[in-house]
């Protein structure tokens, strides 16, 4: 092992939250290493984000289009697969990252590429492909930013089946004749969206009573209409017992309970995620390996003072925009103690600590419809012994929603404190919902009194008005 080499700080992991990291505390003037095992950009740039929406946004656009009269006709053919399939390699950089290093070099920052673990306290060895081993020093902190993995459930046959995760359903180079899809999660109904278009026959198998359950109910029942109504077969309250496949390259089957069977060409499953810590040495550090990383709301592990756990790994919230916001605070933190100043004296916009990752959470799910949802469902609301109402509206009885849509079919639902009469949550079901997100974030995170929304006058004809139908209906 060769001399320790030292910074000020380094960050365990390049996607998007270590990078973010990296940013905020070269910013502040900190020198940092970066260690990455695979691609600098991580699973959003190469296996998720970027190109599951690239490889959904043909199939949204062209049903938002079949919903206007004057071009209904115009989009009645089918997609092209291949272009589809190399604009989203266009955007995935055809997986290479060169542009990512680029960027770090600009910045400043020292990229370490190999297998990183924890090496005891302020210390990371790193074990390059070419067999080459470093240890790094930080002065003031490491971040581990690892991220999470597909889990996939421990089923008879499942292993030698060579099922698709969430990896290959995003880099797959063919599409697939018949694709069955094992989950009822964001990833799960987004796929099945994606290669529905593409052409694919697709089956989805849901474990539970509906698809999408962490959301409020209706917005599963949308779009498993809209899922069926694309042709695709959406089956609840199934369970998979085993899979088999016809030797390397043959079809493959899922048994399940009762021995029906359902045969496709390939298989998704889509079942959670579990944390990237098996094999990053926190054992070194009296932790346990493959355990998510606890934090507090400065994104650092309890019980040591130099240590921090952003994005995936600290199970906080599993989306890229909620690790960057961490990496932010965990940088400005570092940043903070690095200098000797007492984070709360400089915390002039609460920057050194997290909370819309637990309070003001947003998040689209790129279906069609879409969905848009930020802060707690009501059920979440009412478990919490919260005293909550629920506000609900029809999306299709807004004038902007008529225009944007032929037939447009949605539903909206304010969940609102009611001994403070703020917003506590707020879901939104309806092509190109998404867009009504930000809104309804700023008044969850700002606590904003419905008093005052009543004075946000949305625009006409846009389908934001429906913020005044549900005041209006609020108030009776």
């Amino acid at each position: 092992m060769s001399e320790a080499v030292e910074y000020d700080v380094v960050v365990l992991g390049g996607g998007p939250a270590g990078e973010n990291v990296v940013d905020r505390t070269r910013a502040a003037g900190l020198s940092t290493a970066l260690v990455e095992a695979e691609l600098i950009g991580g699973e959003c740039s190469y296996w998720a984000c970027i190109p599951s929406k690239a490889l959904l946004r043909p199939a949204l656009a062209r049903a938002d289009a079949r919903r206007v009269p004057a071009l209904r006709d115009a989009v009645s053919g089918p997609l092209d697969a291949a272009a589809a399939l190399a604009h989203r390699d266009y955007w995935t950089g055809h997986w290479k990252d060169d542009g990512q290093v680029d960027w770090l070099a600009s910045i400043g920052a020292h990229v370490y590429r190999g297998h990183g673990r924890l090496y005891g306290t302020r210390k990371v060895a790193v074990t390059s492909p070419e067999g080459e081993h470093h240890v790094l020093s930080a002065r003031h902190a490491v971040v581990v930013a690892t991220g999470s993995r597909a889990r996939l459930p421990d089923l008879p046959g499942l292993t030698g089946a060579r099922p698709w995760t969430g990896r290959e359903a995003t880099s797959a180079q063919h599409v697939p004749g018949r694709l069955t899809v094992v989950g009822g999660s964001v990833v799960a109904v987004e796929m099945a969206t994606a290669w529905q278009a593409l052409g694919s026959a697709v089956t989805v198998l849901a474990r539970g009573s509906g698809l999408l359950p962490r959301m409020e109910s209706f917005a599963g029942e949308l779009v498993a209409d809209g899922l069926r109504e694309a042709g695709t077969v959406v089956r609840t309250g199934t369970t998979v017992e085993a899979v088999v496949r016809d030797g390397s390259t043959g079809p493959v089957t899922v048994v399940l309970a009762g021995g029906e069977t359902i045969e496709s060409d390939e298989l998704l499953f889509a079942t959670g995620r579990t944390p990237r810590t098996e094999d990053i040495g926190l054992e070194t550090v009296g932790l346990t390996p493959g355990d998510w990383l606890p934090v507090d709301d400065g994104c650092r592990v309890p019980g040591h003072d130099w240590l921090y756990a952003v994005g995936d790994v600290n199970h906080r919230a599993l989306m890229t925009h909620q690790g960057k916001y961490q990496a932010r605070i965990a940088g400005a933190a570092i940043a903070a103690r690095a200098a000797g100043v007492p984070v709360l004296e400089t915390d002039r916009w609460g920057a050194h600590t997290a909370t819309a990752d637990t309070e003001a959470l947003p998040q689209v799910v790129f279906t069609d419809p879409e969905v848009a949802s930020v802060g707690l469902t009501l059920a979440a609301a009412e478990e919490a012994g919260r005293r909550v109402r629920a506000v609900d509206y029809d999306l299709g009885r807004v004038s902007g929603a008529g225009l944007y849509a032929d037939g447009y079919r949605g539903h909206a639902r304010l969940v609102v404190d009611l001994d403070r009469e703020t917003v506590l949550g707020a879901t939104f079901v309806g092509p190109g919902a998404g867009e009504l997100l930000h809104a309804a974030t700023i008044a969850v995170a700002g606590e904003v009194p419905l008093s005052r929304l009543w004075h946000a006058v949305p625009a006409f004809p846009t389908v934001s008005e429906v913020w005044l139908r549900l005041l209006e209906t609020y108030r009776g």
